[in-house]
Parts: C-alpha cells; structure tokens; sequence
C-alpha cells in the first residue's frame, strides 16, 4: 500500500534543516525499494519549505511509525506531518497496474 507523507516545516527551521538533512535522507533511504519517491517543497526563491515522501509498506501504522521517527520529525523541523493512503493512478509502477 502506498502512503504520502507531508511535512511542512516550522518558520525559521532552515538551519536546523541544513543540519539535519543527512540524517534524513540516510533513514528514508534505509527502506530501499520501498521509499517510492521524496523531494523538498520550494518557496519562490528555492528554500526548502517541507517535503514530501511516498512509501509502500502494509499499514497506515507502519506509514505512520516510519513519519514519526524521521530526524526531520524528531529534530524539530516539521511544524506537522500528515500520512495519508494513496493511490498510485497515473503512470504507476509495472506491479501496481
């Protein structure tokens, strides 16, 4: 099954963000195959504003364990992060069709 999660992050978390990135993007990549696609939100200038991440995994338990315990999370730069079920219909992947 697949899940967005959405984080947004909190005013004035850009250094904190720069700080902990490689943190982040090391635990998302841990899941492999399974981390779908993620990438920033921008703002007009290109500053990184929240992210957004799409895994499969079996539950929206699972989703929603795997939002809380990211650095971005943990360290205090989402402001709030919402998991969600999705449904891959546009060009979805050979073994979702």
């Amino acid at each position: 099954m697949y899940f967005v999660i959405s984080g947004r992050d909190r005013p004035e978390a850009l250094e904190k963000r720069k700080e902990t990135r490689a943190a982040h993007l090391a635990y998302w990549q841990e899941l492999g195959d399974n981390l779908k696609l993620a990438g920033p939100y921008l703002d007009e200038e290109g500053n990184p504003t929240g992210s957004l991440i799409i895994i499969d995994v079996p539950s929206l338990t699972a989703a929603r364990t795997y939002a809380e315990a990211d650095p971005y999370v943990t360290q205090g730069v989402f402001e709030s992060v919402g998991v969600t079920e999705w449904a891959w219909a546009i060009n979805p992947p050979e073994e979702t069709k």
